[in-house]
């Protein structure tokens, strides 16, 4: 499947979309609180109080590093150049109308007119070239923008809403990177202030802007009186939002983010766990549901050390656990499990069951092959005196009560054949010390971006090396020069039935390395209460909006 109108060449901005409509669709909302199902006209008014189980951010501007729970946060005050319409298709926001060269080297993007920052500023092709700048320099220290521009050499202004972008390579994803909240386009203005003050209080274009935040309690997003709506909504007669505030507020026990939706302290929770999603209806609760773009759920086996250097010991782990059966009892039907690289809403993911069938007796014919066929005193494998021994740091911040007891029950599953498995729980910061010293042998590491370019992302040799904000993608280390050929072909062709043929065989040499353990689409679940409605609306990444969201008074 063709991701976009790569064969036209030219993608045009004459949309007359409601709101919703422009925006990713691919997300299901249950529960008695939708506005639409109960016929409720929106009212104006009111402050809601969300609810964050992530980890506070170090900086709110999601050009730094560039992590989910910015995302979440930011696409309320910030908005990007494209985004994802009910189709999937990739669609012009803050942008007009874009088009490449025959050559593919040369990317043009027109502006709207009449659309401001909050301080002010006017939104030109300025402002595209600043935030393409800013994106790629290292004192910056960003991760996914960083990654997303990288083929962009340089950006001028034609004029003062055209922009001219210099490529060093094709790039049929550049679009799907300039959807996602960590290349949204900031103030020009702005990003001439220092880092900490803009990290305090990016300024954008969204419907809300960031008011003060104070820190290890809350982000306080005032509405933006003043928001110009890109596309235009014929059933909204204001561009503003309904809601005067937004309070930010970061609860990171489950149960007890849970106990205060229910009570009405607050209103929208996200990580929401599996049992609660499953009795949300009951409660008279809502549920968004979103799966998130990109890559699938994951446990990466680090191939850079002993013993996962070794393609029949990391084959040994994955057919000694048993995922099925623990998806299936601790995910109370919240989550499917996945035998792909890639999320469900990515067509061209590529699932080969075969590959990951539970098989304890093959587990210890292939440990025996591999020369671990020695047990110590504890039933563990041993050789050169050595035990078969592996590090697992696991985020508290980012895998969900419900993941920390599969990962548990894998543990259990991988001693009976003589793997030592040491799950270490870490807040988000020791995390990405643990990944940045290569401490590890195993990772469970989120990576959201929109398309199936984020298979180069992850599983290119280029990607073992840091960014500048010292995060590298490649976890499973791995480094496979027919791999690194198929990814760049894959993004620098036209055809989208070769783009397609391409990304098959790179997920084909990951998936049948054993490189990876594929477990379920990245968990995105959000509950609100029943006075909460016209929830729904989310960027092309899967973070929902609340543009359209209202209170009952």
């Amino acid at each position: 499947m063709q991701r976009n109108s790569r064969s036209s060449r030219i993608l045009a901005g004459a949309f007359a979309l409601p709101l919703i409509g422009a925006l990713l669709a691919g997300c299901s909302t249950t529960g008695s609180s939708d506005s639409t199902a109960q016929g409720k006209e929106p009212v104006t008014g009111g402050t809601m109080v969300y609810a964050s189980g992530d980890a506070e951010p170090s900086c709110l501007d999601p050009h730094v590093g560039g992590n989910y729970p910015q995302a979440l946060v930011a696409s309320q005050y910030l908005e990007s150049l494209f985004t994802k319409d009910a189709n999937g298709e990739i669609i012009p926001w803050l942008a007009e109308s874009t088009e490449v060269s025959k050559d593919g080297l040369t990317r043009t993007i027109k502006l709207r007119e009449g659309i401001k920052f909050t301080d002010g500023t006017k939104l030109t092709a300025n402002a595209i070239k600043a935030n393409v700048k800013h994106l790629k320099d290292p004192n910056t220290a960003s991760s996914t923008g960083y990654l997303a521009v990288g083929k962009v050499v340089s950006v001028e202004a034609k004029d003062e809403l055209t922009a001219v972008l210099k490529l060093s390579a094709p790039d049929n994803a550049l679009l799907e990177s300039l959807a996602m909240p960590w290349t949204a386009i900031e103030s020009p203005k702005a990003l001439e202030r220092d880092q900490a003050t803009n990290c305090a209080s990016p300024v954008g274009t969204g419907p809300f802007k960031v008011e003060s935040w104070e820190h290890q309690k809350a982000v306080n997003l005032v509405r933006n009186d003043g928001y110009v709506l890109p596309v235009a909504d014929e059933k909204r007669t204001s561009s503003t939002a309904y809601l005067d505030g937004i309070t930010w507020r970061f609860i990171p026990e489950a149960a007890t983010r849970y106990a205060a939706l229910q009570s009405g302290e607050v209103d929208v929770i996200d990580n929401a766990q599996p049992d609660t999603i499953a009795s949300a209806s009951d409660a008279g609760l809502g549920h968004l549901d979103a799966p998130r773009p990109g890559s699938s759920n994951r446990i990466e086996l680090n191939s850079s050390k002993a013993p996962f250097d070794d393609q029949r010991v990391r084959e040994a782990f994955i057919r000694a656990v048993d995922a099925n059966t623990g998806v299936s009892a601790l995910f109370f039907g919240t989550a499917k499990r996945s035998n792909s690289l890639l999320s469900s809403v990515e067509p061209l993911g590529y699932s080969d069951e075969s590959l990951f069938t539970t098989d304890t007796a093959k587990a210890n014919q292939l440990l025996d092959d591999a020369g671990w066929s020695e047990r110590d005193a504890q039933g563990y494998r041993v050789k050169n005196g050595k035990r078969l021994s592996l590090v697992f740091p696991v985020s508290t911040n980012q895998s969900v009560p419900a993941e920390q007891s599969l990962f548990e029950q894998f543990q259990a599953q991988a001693k009976a054949v003589g793997f030592e498995v040491k799950i270490d729980l870490l807040d988000l910061s020791s995390w990405y010390g643990a990944l940045a010293k290569h401490e590890y042998n195993l990772v469970s590491a989120p990576y959201t971006k929109v398309g199936p370019s984020v298979l180069r992302v992850l599983y290119h040799s280029d990607s073992t090396v840091p960014a500048p904000s010292g995060y590298f993608a490649n976890n499973a280390q791995v480094k496979n020069k027919q791999l690194d050929q198929l990814l760049n072909k894959a993004e620098e062709t036209e055809d989208g039935a070769r783009r397609a043929s391409l990304y098959e065989q790179a997920q084909k040499i990951v998936l049948e390395g054993y490189y990876v353990l594929p477990l379920y689409d990245q968990q995105n679940h959000f509950l609100y209460g029943k006075n909460v409605h016209g929830v729904g609306t989310t960027t092309a990444v899967s973070s929902p909006i609340y543009f359209d969201t209202f209170l009952d008074q």
